[in-house]
């Protein structure tokens, strides 16, 4: 806290140095008290345990130096969240520290090289829009404008569908639909860019277009639309399996776009559809016994395979918001609730001092060379607990299920 502290103090924010100067909610452990209240809600026993383990928020991704990566901003996006909940005046500034370490005066980004075209670093981006509002500092605006513009340049396939990253020419990959729809219609919204939103919904489509498979009603992780790398299918460009993550990023990013859409866009109606369609997939082949889901979603019988923490945690997110909202037949709130259920009965273990970790979170996973998207790839992959890209879920669904 004093680090964030004379953070603010230096960025010159009096009206939130105040607000951190009033005595603290009653979510609060008192000071010198680290022991975290089983009776707070799942979503704030987790963000505490997360703050507990991570003094400063850039060391989120088990980093050893600050980083501007989607990792941070997913689970400060949580925090957000949280924040517009509970208003809490300590989840903003855990926000704010991270980006006033990150971003310059002039807008400038600390390890963000647009050169590379990497569409992950998108992500982090969402945290600037809630900053500005409540600071009016032009720096938020300026780095959110240097990011928008990455888009406009963004290599793309040739019907218009934005490249992974600069290193992986022609692929489209579903991780990319999370890191750079739900900001760009963010982006839309704020400063009236409608063509933006026609922007998002060809993104969108064009995912569900060419990784679809007809059958399961499942998406494979990537495309590559030359059908050159050597995880492609020669006939039809995808990837060989369903991973469970890649279809959690592009679930959450599909109903997260639409909190910003029109309700009179011309594509709203489809993009409800695609998770119309993938709800039932979804729940077919959600694991009976627990609620959860696979590792790899359509072998959960396959000798490898596991519960896996993020996808389930994305997958309970997607549905308990799309149900929430209207998108889906409020029967998948029942889906949803099942795999938070088996999250927190399975897959979390408490700690005497009341800290909360998230188990069997897949690391890191994609498709290259030497990543062939094999079966046996994807389980051998390394697992690990807490990771950011299954605690940041995890909170965002029970914030949703209001757990």
């Amino acid at each position: 806290m004093r680090t964030i502290l004379f953070k603010l103090r230096k960025q010159r924010c009096p009206g939130l140095l105040l607000a951190l100067l009033l005595p603290l909610t009653a979510s609060t452990p008192p000071a010198g008290d680290t022991t975290i209240p089983a009776s707070l809600k799942w979503s704030e026993r987790m963000a505490l345990s997360i703050q507990k383990n991570n003094p400063e928020p850039w060391m989120i991704e088990f980093s050893k130096k600050p980083v501007w990566s989607y990792p941070q901003g997913l689970v400060l996006h949580a925090f957000e969240k949280l924040w517009r909940q509970k208003q809490d005046p300590q989840y903003l500034a855990y926000i704010k520290a991270y980006a006033d370490l990150m971003i310059n005066e002039d807008g400038t980004i600390n390890t963000y090289d647009v050169g590379t075209f990497n569409i992950d670093m998108l992500n982090s981006g969402k945290i600037l829009f809630n900053l500005y509002e409540q600071t009016g500092d032009e720096k938020y605006k300026k780095a959110i404008v240097r990011l928008r513009n990455q888009l406009k340049w963004q290599p793309r396939t040739t019907e218009g569908g934005y490249w992974h990253k600069l290193r992986y020419p022609w692929q489209m990959w579903l991780d990319g639909a999370y890191m750079g729809s739900p900001f760009l219609a963010q982006y839309a919204q704020t400063f009236n860019d409608k063509a933006a939103f026609d922007e998002v919904a060809l993104q969108l489509m064009l995912l569900e277009q060419h990784l679809r498979d007809p059958k399961t009603g499942l998406l494979y992780h990537g495309w590559d639309e030359s059908k050159l790398q050597v995880w492609a299918n020669p006939k039809t460009g995808t990837s060989p399996n369903f991973w469970g993550r890649a279809m959690g990023w592009y679930a959450m990013a599909v109903v997260d776009v639409l909190d910003f859409f029109p309700p009179d866009h011309p594509k709203r109606k489809d993009i409800e559809a695609i998770l119309q369609r993938l709800a039932p997939a979804l729940q077919k082949y959600q694991d009976a016994a627990s609620g959860l889901w696979y590792q790899v979603v359509d072998q959960g019988g396959r000798e490898g395979n596991y519960l896996e923490a993020s996808a389930s945690s994305m997958f309970v997110y997607a549905l308990a918001k799309g149900a929430n909202k209207g998108y889906l037949d409020k029967r998948y709130r029942k889906v949803a609730e099942k795999g938070f259920k088996g999250l927190t009965e399975k897959l979390i273990q408490v700690q005497p001092d009341g800290e909360v970790n998230l188990t069997q979170v897949c690391a890191v996973a994609g498709l290259s060379a030497d990543r062939d998207g094999s079966y046996a790839y994807y389980v051998n992959e390394k697992i690990r607990t807490d990771d950011p890209k299954g605690t940041g879920p995890f909170i965002l669904a029970s914030l949703e299920l209001n757990k």
